[in-house]
This record gives C-alpha cells, structure tokens and sequence, in this order.
C-alpha cells in the first residue's frame, strides 16, 4: 500500500473494482470502452488507464497502435486498437475472432487506486450510481 501527499492510502486493484467495459470490432481494429461506476473513480481513470498500457497489455495479439478517446461526460474512454484481431472475423482462425473477450481482459488490468474509492457506500444500489450518472449528464 502507498500513500500519495494529500490523498488516501492507495491499494492495488483490478480496473474492474472501479469500472466496466464494452468491445466491439470493425475488421482488424478493435474498440474497448472503459466507463467508470461512480464519478470519483473518472480522474483514477484518466490517470491509470493509458494508451502504453493497453498497448502493453494487446502486445501478445499483435496490436500496432492505440489511440485513447476521452468522453468525460460519460465518464468513460474508448480505446481503438489496431491490427489485433488477426485481420478481422473472415481471416482470423482466433477463438474470439470478434474480440468480445478483450473488455474482460483490459477490466484485469492492475491498477492504483485510493482505498476509500474501493469501499462501499452503506446501501449503495445500482440505481443510485445510475443517478449519479445522470445528474452529472451522462445518462439521458
């Protein structure tokens, strides 16, 4: 555990305890977004979750480039990964040869994150992270 000056313990975690993801594909190139649960896990976000990273994380899958999309409304990123699908659903001999399965693997992605953002809030439900969202006009 490591303590950054002005803010709380921060823990090793997976990208998951704070997030969560969709992935779609388009031939060779892949897009994975990564939207946060609650408003004070955007700016851990931001700062962890970069383009090196996912980059380092796709290395094995052959990925060329990665270009990271900030959609702050939405809390979210949207990364486009290219050349990993092994040139796209008709060429690739790849059990997931429309990428599904990629969200989960950038949602193990090891990161920093404060201690307090881990915590639960006393009777925290769905809908109230839902209406968060909305409040801060990211959800219609």
């Amino acid at each position: 555990m490591r303590v950054a000056r002005g803010m709380s313990a921060l823990v090793r975690a997976a990208l998951h305890r704070i997030a969560h993801a969709r992935s779609g594909d388009k031939g060779n190139r892949q897009n994975i977004s990564v939207i946060a649960y609650r408003p004070e896990a955007w700016p851990v976000l931001l700062s962890e979750v970069t383009e090196a990273r996912v980059h380092a994380l796709f290395r094995h899958r052959g990925v060329t480039a990665v270009r990271r999309y900030e959609l702050p409304k939405l809390m979210a990123l949207n990364f486009v990964l290219d050349d990993v699908l092994e040139g796209g659903v008709n060429a690739a001999l790849a059990l997931d040869s429309h990428g599904k399965t990629a969200s989960f693997r950038l949602l193990s992605l090891e990161i920093d994150v404060p201690a307090a953002l881990l915590a639960e809030r006393p009777g925290e439900t769905a809908g109230d992270i839902h209406q968060t969202k909305q409040k801060m006009g990211g959800l219609t």
